[in-house]
This record gives structure tokens, C-alpha cells and sequence, in this order.
């Protein structure tokens, strides 16, 4: 029976069909410029900028586990339809490959691609490996195939057990990787060295990631299955024919790539775990092995390894090495000139050149276990050609050390030569295999061009000292003038800036005196405006208010009686005409609270005399108006206040005293004036006056006008000895000025 499943949001169907599984891919590709809510499968991850998979995108997808190392950590790469990513799984439970799984996370930058992290997956079941895209290494080394499942063939220049894991080294095209697989059973790693194979596996790139740069690649073989071997290597190498030294990188009519040449030849030099060289009758050869270690100079060896061309220049690579049953010979250095050496002919041989000595340098190039390595390079003249003769001890070299510059001498190595991008020689170093190999000729004279040159430097560095000594004394001479000037110049400065600010702070001052002088007055003619609101809402509530409904009422009682009782008709008309009369009477005064001191040709003292006279008319009463001190012109705001204030203060008099004398006092001082106004009436109990609440307001503006002006009122009264109201108003400083002709004395009677 066969079934068909869908999964969701992955674009793949699974058949099983007589307990196979066969996987249907489709292709699917995520809108460039587009990121759904969540990422479903491997190629919409990997082409993430590393800004946004940063950013952690959820994703949710389903592939094949292709490879899971033991030594991981729990992480693994798992691939889709639409390629692979590396899971950053980091808990002890880990898939293998091959196995199907389910894998909810969310995106991070990696340290070179894109990949998922913080995973939650399960295994749903089992599948085989995605089929393996061949590539080539160039394909390979550029790092767009990581993480993805690849097929790749070389050559196997290297190969060795790493735990449960055989490592070989694999050269293809000009570069080399790493591959890592199960061991093939009764394999012997050296055995593979030589063979042409072909893998399969993930690639994993090994990256800088503070840069993000590649560095290799490493391929993990996940089963024996992707491990092919399409020709083996020879069974014995060193049964092949020997082939010379000079002639590695000879025409051979039956050569092929990867192929392995066996040599033979006396060590003259070795640097251990790096390279050796070895030397014949026909000349020497730079072997790369990492067991240099094993022979010694002198020993006649054999090596089987891969030639190669280094700089235009030929090698052994990847070799190994075995000794010869045949004693150890002594080797004598080869004369050889600077046209030789252009030529090429003695690259890796071990001959002697004269040179003259013209400089010396010592470094330390690392610390071992035997103490510090001191390397000595000494560089050498001969004709027109400058080459470099170098010695690594085990710490100070004395014997090269004490060689003079200028000294012609014989030094004896191994040549290596240096070729620029045209294949010509550049430079050339000597290797030196002993001290004892370096032999002085000729010690140079006394006059050297050294001891001349360290003469002129004594009297140059003399001279120098005396110019120093001279500049530095000018320059502090010129420095104190200079310091002197610049605080003169600061100084005058510092005074004309503190005569300024005194300048400034006299004219700021006086801006606000006389912006505070304006602002306090426009103050007090605020609160002027606000009180004789108040006050003339209290006298139309009081008066025109209450007489216009006594009118409407003795109207309307008129109207209902004149058909029935025109007598009782006629008497309300004759209350309403005296109402109306009374109304008029309000009006007036109202009127005359409301005329502005512009309109009235005299002064304070007469306006509170007229005040008085006014509202005194019709009522049996005296009034005295009387000035004491010097008068002054006050504000306007004062003025007005205090009118109003005699103003109230008269009519309660009139209203309510019953009194038949009243006297009012002006009394004027440097700093104060104080309103008085008494009575002979009937008096009261202050502190039991109808007030607001009973609809009277006389005192209580009374009291708000002297308030803001900033003064005080008193009261005095007692029931049959009159009334007493003082108030009291401080006077501004700049408003002190004696009025121009004031009477002192004004008494009006009505």
C-alpha cells in the first residue's frame, strides 16, 4: 500500500512505499526584499543578511540530519530541499544522521553564515542522505557551499587516526582540506596516501569570526558508503623507481597528477617537524615531512612524497622518510658563483660564497624547551649582490657575534632561493648548518666607513646639543615675553570687561526699578478695576435692581385695581413715580462713580469734598474735610482707591448713622497717607454689622481696596457713640512729590 503525506509549510512530500521512504522536494525561494513571519526552509535562512538573522527570526523546518560529530556538543547540520544550515544545538541529546527531525528556533549571524540557534527538535523518523552535489575545490574553498551536503575528489596527501575518526588530507586543483571519517576496517592510514578517492560529506567552514573570513574548509564523511576509492595508491612507493634530485620536475613522458616520486640522498640540513634537505650527484632538494626529526645530517635517507613547484621552484611535499642501511657520509660544500645562483642551478644544495659583511642583525624568534632561540642574520656583499646568511642557536651566538662589519668572509649553507612573479631570482639566504661554517678572510682596517660614520656622528650629535641648547634658551626668552604680553593684554582686558559689567548692572538696576515701579502699578490698577467691578455690582444689586422691582410691582398692582379701585390704583401709582425718582437718584450716583479722574479738574482733596457734598445732599448733615501734613501727588491707583473708599464710607454714613456731623482727615506722611472719616451717630457693634451674606458690601470693599493696595483699615464703633474708619496706604518712593496748590482745609455743610 502506498500513502502520500504532506508536510506543512516545508514544500516536500514523503511517500513509503514496501517500507521505503522516498522524499519529493520542491524548490521553493524566499521574495528578495521579503522575510515571512517565519522561515521554513534552509535557503530563506542562509540568505539572510547577517543584520537581520541577528535579529533572531523564528524558524521552523524539516530535514535530514547529515552530519552529528560525537565531539560536538549536540550540535549538527541538517538539510531540506532547499539546502542545509548548522543547528547550534547545545544540549547532551544528539541526532545522527540520517535521521528525520523537526526543529522550531530562531536565527543568529554565526560566525560566517547564518544558522539556528536556541533549537527545540524532535525526531518524526528516518531517511537517507541527500544525494551529494558535486563541486568543484574552487566551489568549495569560496565557502558558498557551507553547511551544505558536497561531492569532491583529490588526491590523499596525508592520513591519520583521530580518536574513532580517520583524518585525511585531501589535494585537489591546488588547494587542500581536511575530511574526517568512520575507519574503513583492516585499513591502514598510510596505506591511503597516494589514492585518487572521491567524498561525500558536509562541508563545514573554518572562519575568523571577529572578520567573518573564511579560512578552509572541512568536510565530515558521515558513512563508509560516501568514501570512495577510485585508484589505490601504490602498495610499496619506495619499490618505484629512484628518480635524481635535479630531475623531479622534469619532463617524465608517464607523469600524472598525484603521483608520488622515490628519492635518495644525504641529509646536509634539517629543521625538525618542518623540512629536510637532501643533496646527490646531481644536486640537492627541499623534502617537507613532519618527521624530519627522525634522521640526522649526514645519514643517506630515502623519501617517497608528492613534487611540487614553490615559488618557480621545485619540492617535496607531504613525504616520508625512511634511512638506508649505508653509514653516514660526510658532505663537502659545492663552490658556486652569484650567476649560478641567478641562474637556479644550486636551489636547496649546500655550497660556499664569499661575500664582505656589512651588517648584523640578531632576533629572538620564539622560547622552546631548551631555552630561547636566537636567530643571527648576516649580510653579505659580493660584486653587486646582497644575500643573507642566517644561523638559529640556542641563545647568543658569540662566534657570529664577534665577526667585524666590513670583514670579507667565506660562508658555507644551503642555498634557498627567492623568485619574484616572473620566475626570475630576487634574493637568495644561506642556511648554515654550524658556526664553523662561516671563515673570516680579510678583517677590515680601522677606517672603516663604520668608525667614519660613528666620528661624524659624535660631531654631528655635538652640534646638535649646542643648536638644542641655543633654541631651547630663545625659545623660553620668547615664551616669558610672550607670557608677559598675553597677561598685560588680559589684564586690560579684564578691566575694561569689570568697568562694563559695573556699567551694565547701574543700567540693569535702574531698568528694574522702573520696571517693578510699573509692574507694582499695573498691579494696583488691576485690583482697582476688580474692586469697582465688584463695587458697582453690589450698588446695581443693591439699588437700581431692587428699585426697578418695586416698580414692576406697584405697575403691576396698579393694572389689577384700576377697573375696580381706581383710588387704591392712583396710590400705587404715585409709589412707583417716588421709586422711580429714587432710580434716578441711583443712576446719578452711579453715574458719578463711574466718571474717570480725567474728567475731574481737581485734585484728591477736592474730589472727596465734592464726593461728600454730593452724596450728603438731602440729609441733615455736617461734613468737615480736613488735611494734615504736606500734600503730595499720589499714584492714580491711590487716588482712586481712596476717593472710592470716603465714598463708601459716606454713604453708610448717610444710610444708616443717623448722624448729624461727620469730619473726614487726610493725613499725609513721607511714607504713608491715612484716610479717617467719623461719625456722631448712632454707632454699631463691628463684629455684629450685616455683611455679604445679608446683602451689604460697604465695609467689605472697604477693606478689599485697602488690602491691595497694600494697607491696613480699622474700625471703631459702639452703639450711641458714632463710627471711626482709618485706613492707612504706605506711598511709593517715587511718588512723594508735594501737589501744586491743595487747600488745607475744606469743610462743607449741608
Amino acid at each position: 500500500m502506498t500513502s502520500i503525506v504532506a508536510v506543512p509549510k516545508t514544500k516536500r512530500l514523503a511517500l513509503t512505499a514496501g517500507g521505503f521512504l522516498l522524499l519529493i522536494f520542491a524548490e521553493t525561494t524566499l521574495p528578495e526584499g521579503q522575510t515571512p513571519e517565519t522561515l521554513t526552509n534552509a535557503a530563506d535562512i542562509l540568505s539572510l543578511p547577517a543584520t537581520l538573522a541577528s535579529a533572531g527570526v523564528p524558524v521552523a523546518i524539516q530535514g535530514v540530519v547529515t552530519a552529528a560529530e560525537t565531539n560536538w556538543d549536540g550540535r549538527f547540520f541538517v538539510q531540506d530541499a532547499s539546502g542545509g544550515v548548522f543547528v547550534e544545538n547545545r544540549t547532551p541529546r544528539q541526532p545522527v544522521p540520517g535521521d528525520w527531525v523537526e526543529i522550531t528556533g530562531i536565527t543568529r549571524a554565526g560566525g560566517y553564515a547564518p544558522c539556528i540557534t536556541k533549537p527545540h527538535w524532535k525526531k518524526i523518523g528516518t531517511a537517507p542522505l541527500p544525494d551529494a552535489r558535486p563541486v568543484t575545490m574552487d566551489q568549495l574553498m569560496s565557502g558558498s557551499e557551507d553547511s551544505q551536503r558536497v561531492e569532491i575528489s583529490g588526491v590523499v596527501r596525508r592520513a591519520w587516526l583521530s580518536g574513532n575518526r580517520l583524518g585525511i588530507e585531501l589535494a585537489s586543483g591546488g588547494y587542500r582540506l581536511r575530511a574526517f571519517l568512520p575507519i574503513p576496517p583492516k585499513t591502514e592510514p598510510q596505506s591511503l596516501v597516494g589514492a585518487k578517492v572521491v567524498l561525500r560529506g558536509t562541508a563545514a567552514a573554518a572562519f575568523n569570526a571577529p572578520l567573518r573570513h573564511i579560512l578552509t574548509v572541512t568536510l565530515f564523511v558521515p558513512q563508509l558508503a560516501d568514501f570512495v576509492v577510485q585508484e589505490p595508491a601504490p602498495a610499496n612507493p619506495f619499490r618505484e623507481p629512484l628518480t635524481p634530485l635535479a630531475g623531479i620536475a622534469q619532463y617524465h613522458y608517464h607523469s600524472s597528477p598525484g603521483r608520488q616520486v622515490h628519492v635518495k640522498g644525504v641529509v646536509t640540513y634539517l629543521r625538525k617537524g618542518e623540512d629536510l634537505f637532501l643533496k646527490d650527484a646531481t644536486g640537492g632538494l627541499q623534502v617537507k615531512c613532519q618527521q624530519a626529526d627522525a634522521v640526522a645530517p649526514g645519514e643517506v635517507v630515502e623519501a617517497v612524497g608528492f613534487p611540487a613547484v614553490e615559488n618557480f621552484l621545485p619540492v617535496l611535499e607531504d613525504a616520508t622518510v625512511r634511512k638506508t642501511s649505508e653509514p653516514p657520509v660526510g658532505v663537502a660544500p659545492q663552490a658556486a658563483t652569484v650567476a649560478e645562483v641567478l641562474k637556479g642551478l644550486h636551489q636547496a644544495d649546500f655550497i660556499t660564497l664569499r661575500g664582505r659583511l656589512i651588517d648584523r642583525l640578531v632576533e629572538g624568534i620564539g622560547p622552546t624547551t631548551n631555552g630561547a632561540v636566537i636567530e643571527t642574520s648576516l649580510v653579505l656583499q659580493t660584486s653587486n649582490f646582497v644575500f643573507v646568511a642566517e644561523k638559529d642557536t640556542r641563545g647568543q651566538n658569540n662566534l657570529l657575534a664577534s665577526i667585524p662589519i666590513g670583514s670579507l668572509v667565506e660562508v658555507s649553507g644551503i642555498c634557498l632561493l627567492d623568485s619574484g612573479s616572473d620566475g626570475k631570482i630576487k634574493s637568495l639566504h644561506l642556511l648554515l648548518p654550524a658556526s664553523r661554517d662561516i671563515r673570516i678572510l680579510q678583517r677590515p682596517s680601522w677606517l672603516t666607513p663604520r668608525h667614519l660614520l660613528a666620528s661624524l656622528a659624535v660631531l654631528f650629535i655635538t652640534l646638535l646639543v649646542a643648536v638644542g641648547w641655543s633654541l631651547t634658551v630663545f625659545k623660553k626668552n620668547s615664551v616669558l615675553k610672550s607670557l608677559v604680553r598675553e597677561k598685560e593684554a588680559a589684564r586690560r582686558e579684564l578691566q575694561q570687561a569689570r568697568d562694563l559689567l559695573e556699567e551694565r548692572v547701574k543700567e540693569r538696576t535702574a531698568q528694574l526699578k522702573v520696571e517693578m515701579t510699573a509692574r507694582k502699578e499695573s498691579e494696583l490698577q488691576f485690583r482697582a478695576v476688580l474692586t469697582e467691578r465688584t463695587r458697582l455690582a453690589q450698588e446695581l444689586h443693591d439699588t437700581l435692581e431692587q428699585t426697578a422691582i418695586g416698580v414692576a410691582l406697584q405697575l403691576d398692582l396698579a393694572a389689577d385695581q384700576f377697573q375696580r379701585r381706581p383710588d387704591s390704583a392712583w396710590q400705587h401709582l404715585k409709589v412707583a413715580r417716588n421709586l422711580m425718582r429714587q432710580h434716578q437718584r441711583d443712576i446719578h450716583h452711579s453715574i458719578w462713580g463711574l466718571r474717570s479722574r480725567a474728567d475731574e479738574p481737581f485734585g484728591l482733596i477736592n474730589a472727596i469734598a465734592l464726593n461728600s457734598r454730593q452724596m450728603a445732599n438731602g440729609a441733615d448733615l455736617r461734613i468737615q474735610v480736613e488735611v494734615f501734613g504736606q500734600a503730595k501727588t499720589l499714584p492714580e491707583i491711590v487716588e482712586e482707591n481712596l476717593l472710592r473708599i470716603s465714598q463708601e464710607a459716606v454713604t453708610n454714613v448717610v444710610k444708616h448713622s443717623g448722624a448729624r456731623t461727620a469730619k473726614i482727615e487726610l493725613r499725609f506722611s513721607p511714607q504713608t497717607v491715612v484716610l479717617q472719616i467719623q461719625d456722631d451717630g448712632q454707632g454699631f457693634i463691628p463684629e455684629h454689622c450685616p455683611g455679604p451674606k445679608d446683602g451689604h458690601f460697604g465695609l467689605l470693599g472697604i477693606r478689599e481696596r485697602t488690602e491691595r493696595l497694600g494697607g491696613q483699615v480699622q474700625i471703631a464703633s459702639a452703639p450711641g457713640a458714632g463710627a471711626t474708619i482709618r485706613v492707612e496706604i504706605p506711598i511709593p518712593v517715587s511718588e512723594n512729590a508735594p501737589l501744586p496748590s491743595e487747600a488745607a482745609n475744606h469743610e462743607e455743610r449741608t
